[in-house]
């Protein structure tokens, strides 16, 4: 276990380092999600209750086209040099690879979060202790990320993948997002657990099921 284990965490540091060297991804990303929650605090008033209503849209909108920014760019660098290509070569697993990556954009798009939602909830008055709102989102960029992380694997060799991506990966990962959305709004407006709980087990089952299918056809993917 420490082999595989030590191989994908030497992946997601690579990626981790390289991001701290250039700062494209997170920048790019932070800038485009708060850009979008600027807009929408212009367009809905804050205190009126149309704004309770579309704030979890807002927040999940925001969140949603960042991180397909963000998963453009996830093997879009590996492209560069035929780096994919040499880290295919490696005697490295490509579960490990696969699992490296994730890892890597999942801490990309969850560090813009831990940013953008407190601005969130301070531009609408809300409470910024909500416990319940970072399992909402822990497990929908667990979900988001693992099929994301497949699809720009995918979409690496398209020439407009910058518009394939996104055509080809929202449909897929919509029941994760949808159950984001409800779950937040139940949240936002102070239910209680029950009302919530269907919409966590949607997101687990989608995250287990995306994780083991991702996971198997990434071997596939990569070298089709």
């Amino acid at each position: 276990m420490k082999g595989p284990l030590s191989k994908v965490l030497t992946i997601f540091w690579k990626d981790i380092l390289l991001e701290i060297r250039t700062k494209e991804v997170v920048t790019s990303i932070l800038v485009f999600a708060l850009l979008v929650l600027v807009i929408f605090n212009f367009a809905f008033e804050p205190e009126t209750a149309t704004m309770s209503l579309v704030a979890p849209g807002i927040l999940w909108v925001a969140f949603t086209f960042a991180g397909v920014l963000g998963l453009n760019r996830v093997f879009a660098l590996e492209r560069e040099n035929s780096r994919l290509a040499g880290l295919l070569l490696c005697p490295v697993d490509h579960m490990a690879i696969y699992w490296g990556k994730l890892l890597g954009s999942f801490t990309f798009m969850l560090a813009i979060e831990i940013v953008v939602t407190p601005i969130f909830l301070v531009l609408l008055n809300l409470s910024l202790f909500l416990p319940r709102l970072i399992l909402i989102i822990v497990l929908a960029t667990l979900g988001f990320t693992s099929v994301g992380t497949l699809f720009s694997a995918l979409a690496i060799n398209i020439r407009a993948r910058d518009i394939m991506l996104p055509i080809l990966f929202l449909p897929i990962v919509v029941p994760v997002i949808i159950a984001a959305v409800e779950a937040t709004a139940v949240v936002l407006q102070g239910g209680p657990w029950g009302d919530m709980l269907t919409w966590l087990q949607i997101m687990i089952a989608f995250d287990i099921i995306y994780l083991v299918v991702a996971t198997l056809v990434f071997q596939y993917v990569v070298e089709g």
